[in-house]
């Protein structure tokens, strides 16, 4: 009986967890004019895949990204060195509210685009899909870890 249970705590745990990591990488952009542009992404959180990112990527669905997180606000730099699909990078700062877009970023060059202010996140889309959806500096990113009840933090 205890080993039944034993498998049956492990297996909640797992279906829990993963349940917990499906829901990390859903999240929605919020426009002020009301709009709500659901995306699918991938999670960087190592400094491995921080490093990575989206280099080497061939292609990138219309609604999938990569998603960046820093434990603590700071400036944040990008550059799109071996990256062969041009890219939108939205900053984010702790209350999820977009700080900066940097726009159909250059694939495979060295110029630095910043947030110009400190952040907790980088939300990594296709390059020119933000103009399309009217996502623009002031809107909102909704995802867990970013606003009230959110692990970002500043200050």
């Amino acid at each position: 009986m205890r080993r039944l249970f034993a498998s049956a705590s492990l297996a909640l745990l797992f279906l829990f967890g993963a349940c917990a990591q499906a829901d990390e990488r859903e999240l929605s952009v919020e426009t002020q004019e009301g709009a709500v542009h659901r995306f699918t992404v991938e999670l960087a959180l190592t400094p491995d895949e921080q490093r990575r990112g989206l280099m080497y990527r061939e292609e990138l669905a219309e609604d999938g990204g990569m998603l960046f997180f820093y434990a603590a606000c700071a400036p944040a730099h990008f550059w799109m060195m071996n990256t062969y699909i041009p890219l939108d990078m939205i900053f984010i700062e702790a209350d999820g509210r977009i700080a900066r877009i940097a726009e159909m970023t250059v694939p495979e060059t060295l110029d630095v685009h910043d947030s110009g202010v400190p952040v907790n996140g980088v939300l990594e889309v296709k390059g020119g899909l933000t103009r399309r959806l009217g996502i623009a500096e002031g809107d909102f990113v909704r995802h867990p870890w970013f606003g009230e009840g959110g692990e970002a933090t500043c200050g």
